[in-house]
């Protein structure tokens, strides 16, 4: 039977859990995994090794959209070329034939890595649901330790294994130092 998600009527955005450290926030996000939660996130000023696997995160998507991008560029930048040299202004220059493509392979490089980084930046800009200007967990003064020296999981109410009380419980037996509960933003 498929699971249904009953509505949100919680008025909080959902809960911030501060760690001592890396290992321990490695091995809270391992609890809140297997705990099944879905709509979370672990925050910490600096790349933790196997944190991603720890969240069960899959790779990301930014690499094919950067594949695709780059083949774009290849292709836009043969026909560009293709067209004005063989068909639209065919010139017979010392010698060479319509389509001589050898003086074309710096363009080709130059657009596909034009497309391909547009589509990076843009792509990534777009899984990641930016730009967002303002963010609940931007109203928590904790929260601006992230950056600096501090670690944190949220986990969102609209999460569907989402119990304030269970999920306060689990992030607490994960060894949080302090839980907050964020409100959602008043827009």
């Amino acid at each position: 039977m498929a699971k249904t998600k009953a509505t949100n009527t919680d008025p909080n955005w959902g809960v911030l859990a501060q760690y001592e450290d890396p290992a321990a926030l490695t091995h809270a996000c391992e609890k809140v995994r297997d705990a099944g939660y879905k709509d979370w996130d672990a925050y910490c000023p600096f790349p933790v090794h196997d944190l991603n696997e720890a969240m069960g995160l899959r790779r990301s998507k930014v690499g094919w959209i950067v594949i695709t991008g780059a083949c774009t560029g290849l292709i836009l930048a043969f026909l560009m070329q293709w067209g004005t040299s063989a068909v639209l202004y065919p010139t017979v220059i010392a010698g060479k034939p319509f389509w001589a493509w050898e003086q074309f392979t710096p363009i080709f490089f130059e657009l596909a890595v034009l497309i391909s980084a547009f589509g990076a930046i843009f792509g990534m800009m777009a899984l990641n649901g930016l730009p967002r200007l303002s963010h609940p967990l931007f109203n928590s003064e904790q929260f601006l330790r992230a950056s600096d020296d501090a670690f944190f999981i949220a986990i969102e109410s609209k999460d569907a294994n989402y119990n304030e009380a269970t999920t306060r419980q689990l992030l607490e037996d994960a060894g949080a130092t302090s839980i907050e509960m964020i409100e959602e933003d008043q827009a």
